[in-house]
């Protein structure tokens, strides 16, 4: 269905070498879209690339998007290569895990850093491409990569993570209002339990607990991730913006607080 068709446009997805981002890369790949993908290692981005070179034309950038003069660079050098960018996917993160009593000031910053200020970075530096490749029936599209810790309380000791997601629903919204008259959609996903190196340990001791915790009783695929992000770039989400949504088996949004 043409519905959900990406020929022909142009999608960036940091983060996008491994995990969330990966699977977000491929499902824009298979419908049609090229797509740049960044990573801190240079090693890691090609080592994607190849992998994903069997569903489409990719390209993959180095850099670290926890400073603004790396955001600017990358938008830069994409942008030399094509300067209309339709599909931005902000995906690169981290997290931190440690008690409260010693939860370090280093660990704000580097999660704040790029969790929730290169979101924002980001879209100012891509926003001409964005506003170039944009029109009022096809808008340029933004996707945050949030969190269900975002929504919940999550059980483990993550501050600085769970709080800067909460931050990229916030900002996604407010981003939304911004853009709109622009032509530009704004819109957050919030995933829950997905097979990732930022997860491999917590599912490694309590997979089968977190599968049974959510409603449909498994942890999330990876066509799931691609098939939210396909939806929001293609025109089945043309009208869609300001939205945060979970895709986590219902975790979050049915949560009953026993």
């Amino acid at each position: 269905m043409d519905l959900f068709d990406l020929t022909g446009k142009n999608a960036v997805v940091t983060g996008g070498t491994r995990g969330i981002g990966m699977m977000m890369a491929r499902g824009l790949l298979q419908a049609g879209a090229r797509v740049w993908i960044s990573s801190r290692k240079a090693d890691a981005c090609e080592q994607a690339r190849a992998e994903l070179a069997e569903y489409g034309e990719v390209t993959a950038i180095p850099a670290d998007l926890s400073s603004e003069d790396e955001c600017r660079r990358l938008a830069a050098e994409v942008t030399s290569q094509a300067p209309e960018v339709h599909i931005l996917v902000n995906n690169a993160g981290a997290t931190w895990g440690e008690q409260l009593e010693t939860y370090p000031e280093s660990a704000w910053d580097k999660v704040l850093d790029l969790n929730l200020k290169s979101p924002f970075f980001l879209v100012r530096a891509f926003l001409p491409a964005l506003e170039a490749a944009a029109t009022p029936d096809d808008p340029a599209r933004v996707i945050n990569v949030g969190s269900i810790d975002g929504i919940h309380v999550p059980s483990l000791p993550t501050y600085a993570y769970s709080t800067s997601k909460a931050g990229v629903h916030q900002l996604t919204r407010h981003l939304a209002r911004e853009l709109g008259p622009k032509a530009v959609t704004v819109n957050a996903v919030a995933p829950g339990p997905f097979p990732s190196k930022m997860m491999a340990a917590t599912l490694d001791a309590f997979g089968e607990h977190i599968a049974q915790a959510a409603p449909l009783r498994r942890i999330g695929r990876p066509d799931d991730m691609a098939g939210v992000a396909v939806y929001l770039s293609s025109r089945a989400g043309s009208y869609v913006t300001g939205a945060v949504i979970p895709v986590d088996g219902g975790i979050a949004t049915t949560a009953t607080g026993m």
